[in-house]
């Protein structure tokens, strides 16, 4: 209890992040303590500092470096030769003794700029790569804030509903003192206190799950306080966008479409290599010799250019362009099934979204109304004789059972909201009324 006591008295430390994290590998700076416990600034605290997201980043960063690895032309290569010996009688200047040699392979056929388009897409699925990263760590970290604010709402219930059954204790003690109640009344009343004390203490673990989780996700020390979200974090304020918009959204942002849009990319450049191994590169060389007999250092230079035949090992290259070509097919038909599998995934979370606005909005507008109703009318007719006491304790349990349902659907209905963001790969626009179903 102390621990939690802790957890939830002591506003969070939060650590605000300056920069942009997609630029930037090093955490933010440690600033004062926080208020409350705001949503964006726990999401920006983790973009900046989770270490899933800081590795993915990296991989991008060292993806790109493999681009002007890729365009670079192949190293120029020098040679020497000197002679070490001559065992035969020679006319002077009739053999070199010394030779330097220099060659450089020329890309005229672009090989080079179609492997650095193969890197670039191969960059681009890493960039991706780190936004999915991105969207995974927010949906989980607004999740472990809509549960934590469930479960905060819960305990103060909890606690409501033990200072009110407390309440009636005594006064049911008071009359028992005078024979004018029921000893069974007291004992119902009892059990029914460790009842909540029970259910309390499952909350409290709960809780202290949620914000270990918090911690953990923003890379601060387990036992780090958080704060208590606000009040109104559960609510029915806002709907998604209509489908047709998120759809779009999607197409175009969806870290794995995007990801086998680059391996379509990626495929088409390794055809157009395929295509340009069939013409051959010149190799440039210049010679500098200097004969045996020769007073200058340099006695000739001379020029040469060489080529690979690859037109003689045609069965090589025609493989290799098959091969490519089968493989831009490949990348193709798996860009369509991405597409199809995130639009079916789009249409599944919105049917999930829409009925558990449903059930909140039931809850809300009748079963909750209904219950507190209900036990209203049983304390007054416990009050005037005509009801037991158990009646108006189960008429309390019931309305607890259903508040508790009310705000798991709120907190449920939140976290599918956040989960959306997460699955159109982008932020879906701006909130609005809820008025209609998504279909």
């Amino acid at each position: 209890m102390k621990l939690l006591s802790l957890f939830l008295c002591t506003p969070c430390l939060l650590l605000s992040a300056q920069a942009d994290p997609p630029k930037s590998r090093k955490p933010a700076a440690s600033t004062s303590a926080l208020s409350a416990l705001r949503l964006e600034d726990l999401t920006r605290l983790a973009l900046a500092q989770n270490p899933a997201i800081q590795a993915a980043r990296a991989k991008w960063e060292a993806w790109q470096q493999r681009i002007p690895q890729a365009a670079a032309w192949d190293d120029p290569r020098v040679g020497a030769n000197t002679r070490l010996g001559r065992f035969v009688n020679v006319a002077p200047n009739s053999f070199t003794d010394q030779m330097w040699t220099v060659e450089q392979m020329v890309p005229v056929s672009g090989k080079n700029l179609s492997r650095a388009r193969i890197a670039a897409a191969e960059a681009v699925g890493a960039l991706e790569e780190l936004r999915r990263a991105q969207l995974e760590v927010a949906a989980k970290v607004r999740a472990a804030y809509y549960q934590l604010a469930r479960d905060c709402a819960l305990l103060d219930l909890n606690h409501e509903d033990e200072t009110s059954l407390q309440q009636s204790l005594e006064v049911i003690r008071a009359k028992l003192a005078v024979g004018g109640q029921s000893q069974t009344d007291a004992l119902t009343a009892e059990a029914e206190l460790m009842r909540i004390a029970e259910a309390r203490r499952d909350l409290e673990r709960q809780l202290v799950e949620e914000q270990t989780q918090i911690n953990v996700l923003t890379h601060r020390d387990a036992l780090a306080a958080v704060a208590r979200p606000a009040a109104e974090t559960l609510s029915l304020r806002s709907e998604p966008p209509p489908e047709n918009r998120l759809r779009t959204t999607m197409l175009a942002s969806r870290p794995e479409v995007r990801m086998a849009e680059a391996g379509v990319t990626a495929a088409r450049a390794r055809l157009q290599l395929a295509q340009r191994d069939w013409f051959p590169d010149p190799t440039l060389n210049l010679q500098a010799q200097r004969y045996n007999e020769g007073s200058q250092v340099i006695s000739e230079v001379s020029a040469g250019v060489s080529f690979n035949i690859p037109w003689a090992n045609g069965r090589k290259y025609r493989a290799e362009e098959k091969e490519a070509a089968l493989n831009v097919e490949a990348a193709q038909r798996e860009l369509d099934g991405t597409r199809a599998e995130a639009l079916g995934a789009l249409h599944s979370q919105l049917q999930k979204i829409d009925t558990l606005h449903h059930h909140a909005e039931l809850f809300a507008a009748r079963l909750v109304p209904n219950a507190r109703q209900i036990v209203e009318t049983n304390r007054a007719n416990y009050e005037a004789g005509r009801a037991g006491f158990l009646d108006l304790v189960l008429s309390q349990r019931s309305l607890r059972e259903t508040q508790a349902m009310q705000l798991a659907h709120l907190a449920d209905y939140r976290i599918a909201v956040a989960e959306l963001d997460s699955l159109v790969g982008a932020d879906p626009g701006p909130a609005k009324p809820h008025t209609s179903s998504n279909k």
